[in-house]
């Protein structure tokens, strides 16, 4: 097997491993979510109180981040699947190229 079909199937590999990576987060993505908007736990300590609205935002922007980067993840996997094709071609390509030269 050539360097190049080893490369391309690592790559397939890992964009498949990528492309699941959000399978991992989505459950506590969404408890998560879900918590940011029932902060009533707090309620016996008024100190926190003032703070709810701060701790709220901070809650959705770590939610929002992640959902983009579970886009970012998706991108990225797709990406290698499309390199790892190509490498898959160029090594035909290649080992044709080679039978033609000794033919």
């Amino acid at each position: 097997m050539s360097d190049l079909k080893k490369d391309a199937e690592s790559l397939h590999k890992a964009a498949s491993a990528l492309a699941k990576a959000e399978e991992h987060t989505r459950k506590p993505l969404h408890d998560f979510k879900a918590a940011s908007h029932d902060l009533s736990a707090f309620g016996v300590l008024g100190a926190l109180m003032s703070a709810k609205d701060d701790i709220q935002d901070g809650m959705d922007t770590i939610a929002k981040l992640t959902k983009d980067l579970h886009k970012e993840w998706e991108a990225e996997a797709k990406f290698m699947d499309d390199v790892s094709d190509a490498f898959d071609v160029l090594d035909v390509l290649l080992s044709a190229a080679a039978r033609a030269k000794k033919g």
